[in-house]
């Protein structure tokens, strides 16, 4: 009641009834409503593709007209039909070269990503070919020559080039996926030089987690006009899915993650921090009567894409890998992540437990924590803002770790954060 507003008796109040707005669920806006055609639509739909994800949305418009794009958008976020349908859509089968070039930072993901063209390309007529390394060079060449998309990581891309096995000079569209990933391994000179040799006349997409730094410098040199598009809120890759952390003593952390996969899951991808400790990890679950397989550098091209498929089509339901090993690592039916070794930071835990709570789907992260790593994982925790996750553990909040700095007294307190790893 505002001061100085006398007060009415119940009975004299005579209010019209208020009347509340219902919210409406608004449908996602379909692949036909950006005008893709309807060979593309039925191939989609095909697959249960019908309504776009955001980042879709976003993007279909302006790539379909062939404007330069710059989207950030994270991994899982449906962000490779946002390129390939627009390519399927712009371009058509050539019998000379290739005429789209997709650079991705690892073999994993060129195989993915094929495989999304794939579901798509064939009413055009139109081939894919991947390009990586630790295959035979002769005949991936022979493949990439033929096809009219490549999707290659750069290294393997250049050797091609060099041999003279494949020709860029008909590229009419350029897509860099994971764009920050791909620098961040240190592609950066690569990529820069199999831009460079493309047809200036061209059509250039990038997609990447930051669009800042040598991801926005490398938009300039290569980009004409582009249009930005951002997902303004990436957090939602930590809310979809359900948080949970365990503290552990060293003597229990194997019974604990015996325990937790022990419950309803589907497949379930456990992280630790060595190759060593991938397999010694995978041998002791068989031992506990699960189906695990590791995953990890050491491993050959052959052998990494049997695990993988082992792992896809529930012949192993648990798969321990490594961090560089699950670099590009993009499959749809993980339902449950386990940091069996934490991660370094936040972003890393993004990464990892944003293997699940794919496109929309829910999903859970287990992290088993020692007593020695509850303040760095408390740290991580409340970066990306799991505070009742945390009090639910019994974990305390830690104040973020601040370090002195000689030159400025002895006591002078900057606030950085430790970089100790652990």
């Amino acid at each position: 009641m505002t001061s100085g507003t006398p007060a009415r008796a119940e009975d004299d109040v005579d209010e019209e009834p208020v009347e509340t707005e219902v919210p409406v669920a608004v449908p996602a806006p379909s692949f036909a409503n950006f005008g893709v055609s309807k060979a593309v639509v039925d191939a989609l739909s095909m697959r249960n593709i019908d309504g776009t994800f955001e980042i879709q949305a976003l993007v279909l418009a302006d790539a379909i007209a062939g404007r330069d794009v710059l989207a950030k958008s994270r991994t899982g976020s449906g962000k490779t039909l946002a390129f390939a349908v627009p390519i399927v859509e712009r371009l058509e089968h050539d019998q000379k070269s290739p005429t789209a070039l997709i650079l991705v930072p690892t073999r994993e993901l060129a195989t993915q990503v094929a495989d999304e063209f794939r579901g798509i390309i064939d009413p055009k007529g139109m081939k894919v070919a991947t390009v990586y390394g630790g295959v035979g060079l002769q005949d991936q060449g022979k493949r990439a020559a033929k096809a009219d998309v490549i999707v290659a990581t750069p290294g393997r891309l250049i050797d091609l080039v060099n041999r003279r096995l494949v020709k860029l000079d008909r590229v009419r569209i350029s897509v860099l996926d994971e764009a920050d990933r791909m620098l961040d391994m240190g592609f950066l000179p690569d990529v820069s030089k199999i831009l460079a040799m493309l047809p200036p006349e061209r059509q250039t997409m990038m997609f990447s987690a930051t669009l800042d730094g040598e991801v926005g410098h490398l938009a300039q040199r290569f980009t004409v006009d582009p249009v930005r598009h951002e997902i303004v809120d990436d957090r939602p890759l930590v809310r979809e899915a359900d948080h949970k952390f365990i503290p552990v003593d060293p003597g229990e952390k194997i019974n604990v993650l015996v325990r937790e996969l022990a419950a309803e899951r589907g497949l379930t991808l456990i992280f630790v921090r060595t190759k060593r400790g991938a397999d010694r990890l995978a041998d002791t679950l068989k031992t506990h009567g699960f189906q695990a397989q590791a995953l990890h550098g050491d491993m050959s091209q052959p052998a990494r894409e049997r695990a993988l498929a082992r792992f896809e089509s529930g012949a192993r339901d648990v798969l321990v890998a490594t961090d560089v090993a699950a670099r590009g690592l993009d499959l749809e039916h993980i339902t449950h992540v386990v940091n069996y070794d934490p991660p370094e930071d936040a972003k890393a835990y993004v990464h990892r437990v944003g293997r699940t709570a794919r496109a929309g789907r829910g999903g859970t992260g287990i992290t088993l924590v020692l007593p020695d790593q509850r303040g760095d994982v408390s740290r991580i925790a409340q970066a990306l803002q799991l505070h009742t996750e945390l009090t639910d553990a019994g974990m305390k909040i830690h104040p973020p770790r601040v370090i002195y700095r000689g030159g400025r007294g002895r006591n002078s307190l900057l606030g950085r954060r430790s970089k100790r790893r652990f």
